[in-house]
C-alpha cells in the first residue's frame, strides 16, 4: 500500500496506483503516453524509459517485469505493445486488470481491429478512454463497455442474435467477412 503523510503526521491510503499508460509500436517508437506522477521528470527519461521498456518486452512471452524499479503489465497485439507502469509495491493483479480494460476497450472503439493504422484514426476517442479510465493515477472505472459507451458514440451495441433483424444479420456477417480479408 502507498500511503502518505498529512500536517496531522496521520497515515492516509495513497490511491494512485499507476505511474503510467504507454502503447508503443512494434518498431519501439511512441503511439500513446500518459505518465501520472514526476517519476520520469524530463522528456529524455521518458524516452529512454520507453526504449529500455520495449528492449526488455519486445518478443517475450511474459505479462509482467520489473524495470528500473517499478513493476511493468503488458500486453501485444498485431504491431502494438500496451503497458501499464505501476510502482514496485503494487499489486499485479490489479496492474493486469487495468491493463485489460483498456486494452478491450481500446478494442470496442476500434472494431476489435488493434493495429497501429485503426489505433491512429481513432486516438482521439483512445485518448479519452484513457482518461475515463485513470484519472492523476487513480483508477476510476473497470468496465470497458462503459467506457467505450461514454467516450465513442459510433459504437453499436451487440444486439443478440435472436433478437436482430435479417437485415441487421447479414450487416455484421458483411462486416466480419469484410475485415477477415482484409486482415
Amino acid at each position: 500500500q502507498h500511503y502518505y503523510i498529512t500536517n496531522n503526521l496521520s497515515m492516509l491510503p495513497d490511491l494512485r496506483s499507476v505511474k503510467a499508460l504507454i502503447i508503443l509500436d512494434n518498431d519501439g517508437s511512441r503511439v500513446l503516453s500518459k505518465y501520472y506522477d514526476d517519476h520520469f521528470a524530463s522528456l529524455k527519461d521518458k524516452q529512454d524509459f520507453e526504449a529500455n521498456l520495449f528492449k526488455k518486452t519486445y518478443q517475450t512471452d511474459f505479462e509482467i517485469i520489473a524495470c528500473q524499479g517499478l513493476t511493468v503489465c503488458y500486453k501485444s497485439s498485431v504491431d502494438l505493445l500496451f503497458y501499464v507502469i505501476g510502482s514496485s509495491e503494487e499489486n499485479e493483479l490489479i496492474l493486469v486488470s487495468i491493463l485489460t480494460t483498456f486494452f478491450d476497450t481500446v478494442s470496442l472503439i476500434v472494431r476489435k481491429n488493434v493495429e497501429k493504422k485503426a489505433v491512429f484514426d481513432k486516438m482521439d476517442y483512445i485518448i479519452l478512454a484513457a482518461d475515463e479510465l485513470i484519472d492523476d493515477g487513480v483508477l476510476m472505472e473497470n468496465d470497458s463497455d462503459s467506457i467505450a459507451g461514454r467516450v465513442y458514440p459510433g459504437q453499436e451495441k451487440d444486439i443478440p442474435l435472436s433478437e436482430q433483424t435479417m437485415t441487421q444479420v447479414l450487416q455484421n456477417a458483411r462486416e466480419g467477412f469484410k475485415w477477415t480479408l482484409l486482415r
